[in-house]
């Protein structure tokens, strides 16, 4: 018998011919040797698939061979050179570039289990050896055949984690996860801007709860993301519940301030609203950057609206107006509309100005026609059809407005626009367009006067201004009974003037020493 074996081994090794592969019952094994002999790889050498060692190539079962074939093909196309716009290997450009997020993580970890169990599969499934060999000489090896089992296997797991770190990068390139497209939207759809305690921040929202009723009726913050078009847009709603509430409403007063910066006043303005928190409220539009510099105790703390720069004469004054008016439009409890500057004083105590200003059936509106260089003299003839000359009006930019003719100065788009392209420089829109359209279409609830009081009679394009010694008892007094006349609520009143203008820094001293005495707060 040993003659006989050692006659056959003669012949095998005479001979060139490869043996025949064995009939592998695992549909695995078929496939892959499939794969790599008509797809993969050219025809290769008898000897083996790959140019392994004479002494590997007795010991290392079939389905090894598929399984480290088809893993080394797998990797070879990783590795070749992409389309891409450079010439670098692909999985270099990944390794080199790579930046590992979580979801990478776990689609890594799951394709590497898909291929360790693969490659496990094909690995136990041995066929016989490579070569026909002897049943004394399959023991002899069999020692190494489990040592190249095993390291077959911890190459397989290795290329696996390459194999899958390299995929999920590459698909990565081309997919995004849901939540990286919704936070890329969000991004540049909507600029927001950061600022303390706002309602945009998620986590704030849900603090103070933003979406709930009291905060859209009341918004306790003015900041927000806004265009002038979007704010106009939502100002302008109306309720078709005409005189319904689903809430209990106090009418308020809203105190809108038109500054540069600082409120010199203010300390006199804190002392004129003290004791009627739920009577009013207050916008503050100044230059764009500035920031009042108040304590958080203060009425005015985090009043101040959106704002951009205004440029005096200009257009831009009627828009910072129509700004502050839908601003305040946002709290449904504003029902009357005052515009102030930063050198207004009150006249009298809150308690005299609440009830003359939400008892009163019309706005106050200077509205009149002057028939010179400086009113109608303005007017464009490129206006028509729209605005004929017999429409235009001049008035005070100092207004109080109710809260249904504010509503259709923010929702007017029509007129408003034509000033803005007509009404250039020596012109003044703000000076004329709110009067103009009142006389248009709102006239009855106008009563073409202004509750602000300011001395013309020193001449030139702007008002006296007035120091600490014009302050005395008889002067203020002289503007609450100055000896005029006007209409209030078609009945004749002395009561005229609710507030005055222009007064200097300088004035708040002297004023406060007379609010007790005189203006009765």
């Amino acid at each position: 018998i040993r003659k006989q074996r050692k006659k056959r081994r003669k012949e095998r090794k005479k001979s060139n011919s490869f043996p025949e592969r064995p009939k592998s019952h695992f549909p695995f094994n078929i496939l892959v040797w499939l794969l790599l002999q008509i797809t993969l790889r050219p025809p290769t050498p008898p000897q083996c698939q790959f140019q392994f060692p004479q002494s590997l190539s007795n010991v290392i079962p079939t389905s090894s061979y598929s399984s480290f074939s088809l893993l080394f093909s797998l990797f070879r196309s990783l590795t070749a050179p992409s389309f891409a716009e450079d010439s670098n290997p692909f999985f270099l450009r990944i390794w080199e570039n790579q930046n590992w997020e979580t979801e990478e993580s776990v689609s890594a970890l799951l394709l590497l289990l898909l291929l360790l169990l693969l490659f496990l599969v094909l690995g136990a499934s041995i066929a016989m050896p490579r070569c026909r060999m002897d049943k004394e000489e399959g023991e002899k090896h069999l020692g190494l055949l489990k040592l190249m089992q095993i390291l077959s296997f911890l190459v397989v797991f290795v290329a696996g984690v390459v194999i899958g770190l390299a995929t999920t990068s590459h698909v990565s390139r081309y997919f995004t996860s849901q939540a990286e497209l919704y936070s890329f939207i969000n991004h540049f759809s909507v600029p927001t801007t950061h600022v303390e305690e706002n309602c945009t921040d998620s986590n704030i929202c849900e603090r103070k709860d933003c979406s709930s009723f009291h905060m859209f009726i009341h918004p306790d913050n003015l900041t927000h993301a806004m265009s002038d078009d979007e704010l106009f847009w939502r100002a302008s709603m109306v309720s078709k519940r005409e005189n319904y509430y689903p809430f209990k409403r106090v009418p308020k007063v809203a105190f809108m301030f038109l500054t540069r910066g600082p409120l010199p006043m203010l300390p006199l303005w804190e002392r004129f609203f003290a004791g009627h928190d739920n009577l009013f409220s207050i916008y503050v539009h100044a230059l764009p950057g500035y920031e009042l510099n108040v304590s958080t105790s203060s009425v005015f703390y985090r009043r101040q609206i959106p704002s951009q720069r205004v440029s005096w004469g200009t257009v831009s004054l009627a828009d910072a107006e129509r700004r502050l008016l839908a601003n305040a439009l946002l709290d449904f409890s504003n029902e009357r509309f005052v515009l102030l500057s930063e050198s207004c004083i009150p006249v009298y105590n809150f308690q005299t100005v609440y009830d003359y200003l939400t008892n009163s059936a019309h706005s106050f509106v200077e509205s009149y026609d002057e028939p010179t260089r400086y009113g109608r003299g303005r007017y464009s003839r490129q206006m028509l059809p729209d605005i004929k000359l017999q429409h235009w009006r001049k008035g005070s930019q100092w207004f109080e407005l109710s809260r249904a003719l504010a509503i259709y100065i923010v929702a007017d788009t029509k007129y408003y626009t034509l000033f803005k392209k007509f009404c250039k420089p020596a012109c003044y829109p703000d000076e004329h367009y709110i009067p103009t359209y009142l006389n248009m279409f709102h006239g009855s609830l106008n009563s073409n006067r202004t509750v602000t009081w300011v001395d013309w009679s020193m001449g030139g394009p702007h008002p006296a201004m007035y120091g600490p010694a014009n302050i005395t008892e008889s002067f203020i007094e002289s503007i609450r009974n100055n000896g005029t006349e006007c209409l209030y609520n078609s009945e004749i009143t002395s009561v005229c003037y609710l507030f005055a203008r222009k007064f200097a820094p300088s004035t708040l001293e002297p004023l406060l020493n007379l609010t007790s005495s005189v203006m009765k707060f």
